[in-house]
């Protein structure tokens, strides 16, 4: 049950961040531009104590934290590249649909739940069943099952479609 948990739970991050691009740090306005970038540089290498280590959790908008809090026990030992992933999940986080934000609070929660170990076997899973080759299906038996399916009486019909689920997960929106 756990290794469903965590290849489902891996496939969901990897998916919804493959898919994404980075975001870019915003650019300054023309009227911004001469009045900031020698004071800034400055403060933002103070900040990181070793190259390639950014974000830091201090760096980020208070949106950010808020949304990324699960992690925040985690954020220093994360790598630079999944510190991006993150903060561009944080970044499309205000834009999704409430059930979304919920699934992703639920998921993130989970993840940060889970030992080092766990986190590398999630890993570990997801690019194998990402490298997996699927079986195309046939088209001659996908036909058949289906005239099958269609001669079958109402009442059978009902009888072979899935129960309802109370799983908020599985409610339609």
């Amino acid at each position: 049950m756990l290794r469903v948990l965590l290849a489902t739970l891996s496939l969901v991050i990897g998916f919804g961040t493959a898919a994404q691009p980075v975001a870019e740090a915003p650019k300054d306005t023309p009227k911004e531009a001469g009045k900031k970038p020698a004071a800034a540089k400055p403060a933002a290498k103070a900040k990181a104590t070793k190259p390639g280590v950014r974000p830091a959790w201090a760096e980020l908008t208070t949106e950010q934290q808020q949304v990324l809090a699960p992690l925040k026990a985690d954020w220093d030992s994360l790598v630079p590249d999944r510190r991006l992933k993150w903060v561009a999940i944080a970044k499309r986080y205000p834009r999704m649909k409430q059930v979304e934000q919920e699934r992703v609070q639920r998921r993130m929660q989970m993840w940060a739940a889970l030992s080092p170990d766990q986190r590398r076997q999630a890993r570990e899973n997801y690019k194998h069943l990402a490298k997996a080759q699927r079986p195309a299906p046939n088209n001659k038996d996908l036909r058949q099952a289906w005239a099958e399916y269609q001669a079958l009486s109402p009442y059978e019909r009902q009888s072979l479609a899935p129960q309802p689920s109370n799983d908020p997960r599985r409610q339609k929106r």
